[in-house]
C-alpha cells in the first residue's frame, strides 16, 4: 500500500485488517518512513503493532500481487508504469487515471499527464455502473467521493433519458477528512468549527469526472462542514419527461439498485450520518412538477464508499470475489 498514512490510506489499512484475502505486507508513507504505523494511526494498534512504514522504493522492491495507491494527484503517475511493467495489479484511489482524455488533466489539473498511454487501460471503479468492465480488470481507478455520490444519485435518470444533459447543478457537503491530512487555514479548528464554507468554485477537479460519467454539463459547488467524515449531495437536473413523478423517480432508483448491496434507496431524504463507517450510499429523489426539476439526493462516508471502501469493493469484483467481502453494510449510530 502506497500512501498508507493519509486518511484514505489509514482507512484502507483498517478495512484490510478485517478482509480475509488482503494481507498487507508493505505500507509506505513518504513523510513517515521508519516509524511504526501505530505511531501515526494509533487506532490500528491492535492489528498492526509492529509494522514499520517503508519508503516507496522499498515497497516497489517487494513481491506483491496488488498495490493500492492513496496518493495526492500527480504522484501515482510516477509509480504506476513500473507496477504495470512488473505485472502488479493496481487500484489507484487518486485522480491520476480516472479521466480518459489527457487534455482534461491539462485543463483541470494544470499539468501534462506523465503516463497518458495508460489512461485507456484503467477501468473506472464505480461497481454499480461498471461491474462487467471490472471483472478481471488488473488496473482500477477508484472514483472520487463527489463523483460517486453524484453519479449514484443521478445516473439512473440519465440512463433512462428522463433528464436534460445541460444545466445540472450539484451542491455537496463534505467532512474535513476529504481535504486530506495536510493542514491549511480552512482546516484550522477555530475556522472550521461552527462554520460551513464553499470552496473550489467553478474549478473543482471532480467536475470533469462527474461530466465524464454522466455525459452531462455540470456545475459543482462543494462545501466544507465541521464533521470529520461524511458527504451529503443535493443534485438538480431538468426533467425531460412530464410523466416523471416523485414516486416514479423512487421506483426507478429501487429498480436500478435492486441487486446492489451497498446502495440503499430511501423514501426520506438521506442524512450525513446514515452511512458513517460503512460502504453504503443512501439515495433518494423528488420531482417538483411545478418547476420541472428533479432533486436527487445521496449520502456516503467520504473515506468509505467515497474512497477506501469503494477501492476494495472494486478489487473484490475484479478478482471474482463477493463484493461485500471485508466491507460493512451497516453504518454507525448515533
Amino acid at each position: 500500500m502506497v500512501g498508507a498514512t493519509g486518511y484514505a490510506g489509514a482507512e484502507l489499512l483498517r478495512l484490510c485488517a478485517t478482509h480475509p484475502d488482503l494481507d498487507v505486507v508493505a505500507a509506505s508513507g513518504s513523510s513517515n518512513v521508519g516509524r511504526r504505523v501505530v505511531d501515526v494511526v494509533p487506532a490500528l494498534s491492535a492489528f498492526y503493532p509492529t509494522m514499520l512504514i517503508c519508503s516507496t522504493a522499498q515497497l516497489l522492491a517487494t513481491p506483491l500481487d496488488v498495490v493500492f495507491l492513496a496518493l495526492p494527484h500527480g504522484e501515482s503517475q510516477s509509480v504506476v508504469p513500473r507496477l504495470v511493467r512488473d505485472g502488479v495489479n493496481v487500484v489507484d484511489l487518486g485522480a491520476d487515471f480516472r479521466l480518459k482524455d489527457p487534455a482534461h488533466y491539462r485543463q483541470w489539473y494544470g499539468t501534462e499527464h506523465a503516463a497518458s498511454d495508460l489512461l485507456g487501460k484503467f477501468v473506472y471503479g464505480l461497481v454499480e455502473r461498471h461491474r462487467d468492465e471490472l471483472v478481471g480488470a488488473p488496473l482500477i481507478a477508484a472514483p472520487g467521493c463527489y463523483p460517486t455520490a453524484t453519479s449514484l444519485a443521478l445516473g439512473p435518470f440519465f440512463d433512462a433519458g428522463l433528464v436534460e444533459r445541460t444545466g445540472v447543478v450539484v451542491n455537496a457537503l463534505s467532512g474535513a477528512s476529504g481535504a486530506g491530512r495536510g493542514t491549511n487555514d480552512r482546516l484550522h479548528f477555530s475556522r472550521l468549527v461552527g462554520n460551513a464554507e464553499a470552496y473550489g468554485l467553478l474549478t473543482h477537479r471532480h467536475t470533469p469526472e462527474i461530466e465524464q460519467e454522466l455525459g452531462a454539463s455540470v456545475l459543482l459547488t462543494p462545501h466544507l462542514v465541521p464533521v470529520s467524515r461524511g458527504m451529503l449531495v443535493s443534485a438538480y437536473a431538468r426533467v425531460s419527461s412530464s410523466a416523471l413523478t416523485s414516486e416514479g423517480a423512487l421506483e426507478l432508483l429501487r429498480q436500478s439498485y435492486e441487486h446492489d448491496p451497498f446502495v440503499v434507496v430511501t423514501s426520506d431524504p438521506p442524512t450525513l450520518k446514515d452511512p458513517l463507517a460503512s460502504n453504503l450510499c443512501f439515495v433518494s429523489a423528488r420531482v417538483d412538477v411545478r418547476t420541472g426539476w428533479l432533486l436527487a439526493m445521496s449520502s456516503l462516508d467520504n473515506l468509505g464508499k467515497g474512497a477506501a471502501g469503494q477501492a476494495i469493493q472494486a478489487w473484490n469484483v475484479s478478482t471474482g470475489r463477493d463484493e461485500r467481502l471485508g466491507l460493512a453494510t451497516v453504518g454507525v449510530t448515533p
